[in-house]
């Protein structure tokens, strides 16, 4: 398959979109890791050691435009095959099958794709931009670590997430978009093992409950990131 084909062809787009879904499912991994330390319960001094650590690295740097430009990809390549798949199906069929045929959200990855477009906007918007380009200091203070035997300015990330999940529209937002995110999860996981080649049928119901339980427990714990922060259960 040529570089071109990876692109226009059906198969190498959903080859593009299985690699770029699983490399963003690592990015999930990593992501939830990272801000699972807000439950150190220490003030925020462990999550934004992290968070400058993965700021602040070179290599996480250049990583990070990889991520953006898979994000992009993915989109892309998600709206065209969400279009090629609905022209094709525009007559419909005969007999309705339903939930018989396949569940409701493998026929919805285009929508929820979109939902996660517009958490994803909201997201960058509230804690991306302003840790990148200055605008957070103007929010919250500065914090001072003690780091490998030295004191280190760090922008104090914790505060900020603090003060936007005290808003419990924004808190619903992301709740909403962690659900939208399971339900995408439940669909992609399997599916793209089963564009690479996976299609022993032992496996396969392998990586289905596996991918369940991957979405679910991926979903709730970034849900209740914000929640525990309304709620005042982590400090």
């Amino acid at each position: 398959m040529t570089f071109k084909q990876m692109f226009t062809s059906s198969i190498g787009k959903k080859l593009v979109m299985s690699l770029t879904g699983l490399f963003l499912i690592t990015f999930l991994i990593i992501h939830v890791g990272l801000n699972a330390c807000i439950w150190a319960n220490d003030n925020g001094e462990l999550f934004n050691v992290a968070a400058h650590f993965m700021g602040s690295t070179i290599l996480v740097r250049i990583m990070e435009v990889g991520l953006f430009a898979g994000i992009i990809i993915h989109l892309l390549q998600g709206y065209v095959l969400s279009y090629e798949y609905q022209k094709k199906r525009s007559v419909g069929y005969a007999v309705s099958y339903g939930e018989r045929g396949s569940r409701w959200y493998s026929r919805s990855m285009g929508l929820l794709g979109t939902l996660l477009l517009l958490f994803l906007i909201m997201h960058v918007y509230h804690f991306w931009v302003p840790s990148r380009f200055g605008g957070m200091a103007n929010i919250t203070a500065v914090q001072e670590v003690k780091y490998e035997d030295s004191l280190k300015e760090y922008h104090n990330l914790y505060a900020e997430m603090l003060n936007v999940f005290q808003n419990p529209l924004i808190v619903i937002l992301y709740v909403l978009g962690c659900v939208s995110l399971a339900y995408h999860l439940m669909h992609g996981f399997e599916s793209s093992f089963r564009t690479i080649g996976v299609h022993n049928n032992r496996y396969l119901k392998m990586l289905r409950y596996t991918g369940r339980g991957f979405a679910i427990i991926i979903s709730i714990a970034f849900a209740m990131m914000p929640i525990s922060m309304y709620f005042g259960w982590v400090k």
